[in-house]
């Protein structure tokens, strides 16, 4: 058998693909921790060296792991907000977006919980410091813009008081973000998804009424 060596070159664009793939695999294995970049360089197939043309430190790869990972977080949304049943009223179309929206960002947490861990483990100073195509879904928003627009769609149906509109995000953010770390990393994990279902439709009830 012949043993194969780690390579040193790659094809212009692979590498960095690649390293991030295997920066995404390793976070889905082990949340942003695990994120290293000799064991990237090794999983993709390359000697560890190589990998600086494209990322000068772990950190850098770490922020380009991010960005695919809240990608994914947005992809879980959309996802969601497609398959949500039809509506007659506009309103009831709004509402049923939002609740996609939250749905989609819960299920992921749960089903994806060492990228979800990562997605948002980035320091202070990285927030709102990229731009172009960072933590993007398919339809070019972030999850935040998401569920910004979500809001602003239940304003346009008359379904939410454009009076009650700024600053709406955050409070229904910090709601559904606190319930999924409840779940995947404090006193709510091990629950059963039969109870879980539940709470979330609950959770999503008090977001929407409590706008």
């Amino acid at each position: 058998m012949t043993n194969l060596k780690p390579r040193s070159t790659y094809r212009h664009g692979d590498l960095r693909r690649a390293l991030i793939e295997a920066g995404v695999e390793l976070a889905r294995d082990g949340g942003p921790d695990a994120v290293v970049l000799r064991e990237a360089t090794r999983r993709a197939g390359v000697v560890p060296n190589a990998a600086y043309r494209h990322f000068a430190s772990r950190d850098e790869l770490l922020t380009a792991v991010r960005s695919a990972a809240l990608s994914s977080v947005a992809q879980a949304m959309e996802d969601e907000l497609a398959a949500r049943p039809k509506k007659r009223r506009r309103a009831d179309t709004a509402r049923a977006g939002l609740r996609a929206i939250g749905a989609g960002y819960l299920r992921f947490a749960q089903q994806e919980t060492g990228l979800f861990r990562t997605a948002f483990a980035a320091p202070p100073a990285e927030w709102g410091a990229h731009e172009g195509a960072y933590g993007k879904g398919p339809s070019g928003l972030d999850p935040f813009e998401l569920l910004s627009r979500a809001l602003d769609e239940l304003v346009e149906a008359e379904a939410l008081d454009a009076a009650r509109r700024a600053g709406a995000e955050y409070l229904a953010w910090s709601a559904v973000h606190g319930f999924a770390l409840l779940l995947i990393e404090g006193p709510l994990q091990g629950l059963a998804r039969a109870r879980i279902e539940p709470l979330a439709e609950r959770l999503l009830d008090m977001v929407e009424q409590g706008l």
